[in-house]
């Protein structure tokens, strides 16, 4: 994970030097990299991260994915002062916004064939609260707060944030935080299950690395069926649900994978997986 530097990333250079991209043993690192506007996310990072996911999904030496961010800021939300000015809206200009810009992102993330880990290293507001619940497991700081800020703007949630946030915690939760726009640190964040574990700050690195490199020697296409499962679980029929278990295990029992989990449960040994 990189260290956060605090000079000030020019809002105006490269997608490269704005989102930070490493692959190591095995895991895609993909860091916002604008600590100086607390990593609020500008259309080309935003597509420069739905890249490098679509990227780990087809990459075979990839088997984890972590999103975090350099500075004391997640993601401070969308970045709205790059904006081309369009002038009178045409109807349907903004619903076509959303959805090809923040819903895309989101998209992205649940999309994904591998597993993705949020690591919140500090305020994750409006998209950057939906960018880290969006991801399978989330990590945070001490220090970190997720935001729903869009009522204190007079806004609706965008980004996916009324689909995501009924599924983890409740529609009551959902509405108090998305009603208020509240502050929630990632203490109350972790009781209420937006969060699997929070961390002092000077941790955070060490166990999202410890974290991905489990991931990332593990049965990759297992966990990729398992994450599609459990993802669309919410959304299917107990008979749909059970059919689509039933073809996730004839899948995965096609997998070299698969084999040598079961070859070294009868041997008694570790297994080596290799993500095929």
């Amino acid at each position: 994970m990189p260290s956060s530097p605090e000079d000030i990333a020019d809002p105006s250079g490269s997608p490269e030097s704005l989102i930070l991209h490493a692959t190591d043993n095995g895991v895609s690192w993909i860091t916002l990299n604008r600590p100086g506007a607390m990593n609020a996310v500008t259309r080309d990072q935003r597509e420069r991260i739905i890249a490098l996911l679509g990227e780990a999904s087809a990459d075979p030496a990839v088997r984890a994915v972590v999103l975090t961010a350099t500075g004391r800021g997640f993601c401070a939300g969308a970045d709205l002062r790059g904006a081309p000015a369009t002038g009178d809206r045409v109807p349907g200009d903004v619903a076509r916004t959303i959805r090809l810009g923040a819903q895309r992102l989101i998209a992205a993330v649940l999309d994904c064939e591998k597993p993705v880990l949020a690591a919140v290293n500090g305020t994750a507001a409006g998209i950057g609260a939906h960018l880290a619940f969006a991801c399978d497991l989330v990590l945070a700081a001490q220090s970190a707060k997720f935001i729903e800020v869009f009522v204190r703007r007079g806004l609706v949630p965008d980004g996916g944030g009324a689909y995501l946030l009924p599924r983890l915690i409740g529609p009551q939760r959902a509405k108090e935080l998305m009603f208020f726009g509240d502050a929630l640190s990632a203490a109350d964040a972790e009781r209420l299950g937006l969060v699997n574990r929070t961390v002092p700050d000077e941790e955070l690195a060490r166990t999202a690395r410890a974290w991905a490199q489990r991931l990332a020697e593990g049965p990759t296409r297992a966990i990729a069926l398992t994450k599609q499962l459990v993802n669309a679980s919410m959304d299917a029929d107990r008979v749909a649900a059970f059919a689509a278990e039933a073809m996730a295990q004839e899948i995965n029992m096609t997998t070299q994978d698969a084999n040598e989990g079961v070859a070294s449960f009868v041997e008694r040994r570790v297994p080596e997986y290799r993500g095929v």
